[in-house]
């Protein structure tokens, strides 16, 4: 039995409803309606939701038999859905054999077995992953790492706003001294979650910058420094330089720091935010990702392809506008988003 589905079974004491291979989507609706999943969650992965099941309802309605066309197209469906290629081949394979072993002819079968299996694939060793957090009276520090425009500054305004809200004092370091305007739009993420914030002038040093955030930090017991970088990428050699160089200058003043590299990655860009979150992992020690506007796209797989393909944790994910829409990611919360029926969202 799945990860997921044992977990379901300790949850919800109703052994009678579940057997050792597959659940009922019937039961699985029930189960879900539960407080298992949060209103944020269950709003955000909507789009997600509604694009998979109606793209699934719609391809097993398609075929009366299953066949190698019926594969191809799942693939297809699967592939466009952001699921990684690597997992699809996963999946498809195992429904092949499971078909012919129980010699299955309708495609309306398969549709739990498929649902079941990227559970499977996507709960195999996925744990919910705190940020890293020094005990009182240390400083912890968070290096946010990603390209211009996928929403990196204001993930930092919003993480701030959240850790002002659990009674930690908060220091920005404006370290993107690169992209016009980004010190300016920083600031203004400072003043609305109520923290404090170290900036310089466009093309200040950014290393420069974050030393002296750390020095003001340390002289007034600042708990938490959150430091932005510059997001080019057109240069990665000079990129890895400056990310050495700001690495460099933590660690001289906090041993054990940076407590956490955060790379930001827009989940509506698809497979071309993996491809950037490549380019990262290779200059800097990402230790997570924040995953950005996962509620404005209707291919929720990214989380899968991050998983399966960078093999980096999804720390914090954007399910809104709003100033407290970041979410600590929750493995489980995401499966029960993505595969929720709302019967309410029907009428």
């Amino acid at each position: 039995m799945s990860n997921f589905f044992s977990k379901l079974k300790d949850k919800f004491s109703k052994q009678e409803k579940l057997n050792d291979d597959l659940i009922s989507l019937d039961d699985y609706e029930e189960l879900i309606e539960s407080q298992l999943i949060t209103e944020k969650f269950k709003k955000g992965l909507k789009k997600s939701r509604d694009n998979f099941s109606n793209a699934l309802n719609t391809l097993i309605s398609s075929y009366r038999e299953i066949n190698e066309e019926f594969f191809e197209d799942l693939e297809e469906l699967l592939i466009q859905s952001d699921v990684s290629y690597t997992t699809v081949l996963e999946l498809v394979d195992y429904l092949k054999k499971e078909s012919q072993l129980k010699n299955l002819k309708n495609p309306e079968d398969l549709k739990e077995m498929i649902i079941s299996k990227l559970v499977d694939i996507y709960m195999e060793g996925s744990t919910k992953v705190d940020l890293e957090e020094q005990k009182s009276g240390e400083l912890t520090v968070y290096l946010f790492v990603g390209v211009n425009g996928v929403g990196k500054t204001t993930s930092i305004g919003k993480l701030a706003h959240n850790l002002k809200k659990e009674g930690k004092k908060v220091l920005i370091a404006a370290g993107d001294t690169f992209r016009a305007g980004a010190i300016d739009q920083l600031d203004v993420w400072a003043k609305r979650s109520n923290v404090d914030i170290v900036k310089s002038h466009e093309g200040a040093d950014a290393a420069s910058v974050i030393f002296d955030a750390i020095q003001s930090a340390k002289a007034k017991n600042y708990d938490v420094l959150l430091c932005d970088t510059a997001g080019r990428l057109q240069n990665k050699d000079y990129l890895m330089k400056e990310l050495e160089k700001i690495v460099r200058v933590i660690k001289k003043e906090i041993p054990n720091g940076p407590h956490e590299v955060l790379l930001t990655i827009d989940a509506t860009t698809g497979q071309n935010g993996i491809l950037q979150a490549k380019v990262f992992k290779e200059v800097s020690d990402v230790t997570g990702v924040i995953l950005t506007k996962l509620d404005g796209t209707a291919r929720g797989g990214i989380v899968i392809a991050i998983k399966k393909e960078l093999d980096i944790p999804v720390k914090l994910v954007g399910l809104g506008e709003n100033i407290d829409d970041l979410e600590i990611f929750d493995p489980e919360q995401y499966i029960y988003g993505l595969f929720y029926k709302d019967n309410s969202e029907d009428k």
